[in-house]
């Protein structure tokens, strides 16, 4: 699942990122209102988790905009927890609020939470074409054989690639979603999981149909070619 996250304060939107990346959240973001309408026309997000408090336009603004535009859940974070604050942003469409400091996994239970209400999350499962991603089992399903079975690492990559669905995704983007902001990751890395990975998916890993490099760029996933391992 995709989630939007709005916070001007640029340590705790990292460090909220990398949180719920952890949890097997796919996550985009953006520094302030303006931005974050931008982020949500390109990204398509599942969830919208905004703070109230920033610059260029506030998160009660944002909130309000993007409910014009589309019925995914909101969560609003907010230093303050006074009653019109709350009122205010229910009243604009918001779902739910958080009021910081917060734990990490009191935001993800909420998300999750929100989700299931919304019909969005299906028992941990992320779907792209007959394909489908078994979050909770660390499996791949619907290679025409026996679920595939994935390292944590590998479930992070195919999260974030199925997310986008055959669009290429950023090398250094892939970078920070697999193994967070400080947690030592390079393109060597990535090549190297890359690798490993098409050994699962691949009929022929040196000539991939379905986890391809886009030169000089990222890398993509088409879930619908034919270059699935099948039991002939």
């Amino acid at each position: 699942m995709k989630v939007l996250l709005v916070d001007d304060d640029l340590d705790l939107l990292s460090v909220t990122s990398f949180a719920l990346q952890q949890a097997g959240l796919v996550v985009v973001k953006a520094s302030d209102g303006v931005a974050a309408l931008e982020v949500f026309e390109s990204e398509k997000p599942d969830i919208a988790v905004l703070d109230i408090n920033m610059p260029r336009m506030n998160g009660f603004e944002l909130a309000q905009k993007l409910r014009q535009k589309s019925q995914i859940p909101l969560l609003m974070l907010t230093v303050r927890s006074e009653e019109q604050d709350v009122v205010r942003a229910l009243s604009l469409g918001a779902d739910d609020y958080i009021t910081k400091p917060f734990s990490p996994r009191i935001l993800v239970a909420r998300i999750r939470a929100l989700l299931r209400r919304a019909g969005v999350e299906a028992e941990g499962a992320v779907t792209l074409g007959g394909l489908s991603l078994r979050v909770e089992d660390l499996s791949l399903e619907g290679l025409q054989r026996e679920p595939i079975r994935l390292t944590p690492l590998e479930m992070r990559l195919l999260q974030l690639l199925f997310a986008h669905a055959g669009r290429t995704v950023p090398t250094e983007r892939i970078i920070v979603h697999v193994w967070g902001n400080r947690a030592g990751g390079n393109r060597q890395l990535l090549k190297q999981l890359v690798h490993r990975l098409r050994q699962k998916l691949e009929a022929d890993p040196s000539n991939p149909r379905r986890l391809r490099t886009v030169p000089n760029a990222g890398y993509a996933f088409d879930a619908d070619r034919d270059g699935a391992l099948d039991d002939g």
